[in-house]
């Protein structure tokens, strides 16, 4: 059960940090329309 729960874990935690970032950008950007896809 143990590396199910670290899998998990770790998955929300990529996942959090993720949406941080999205954020940041599209707070960076969000004047600018489509910043995201013209970064990456």
């Amino acid at each position: 059960m143990k590396p199910f729960v670290q899998f998990v874990l770790r998955t929300f935690v990529y996942a959090l940090i993720f949406l941080i970032l999205i954020y940041f950008f599209s707070y960076l950007g969000h004047g600018k329309g489509n910043f995201i896809y013209n970064e990456f």
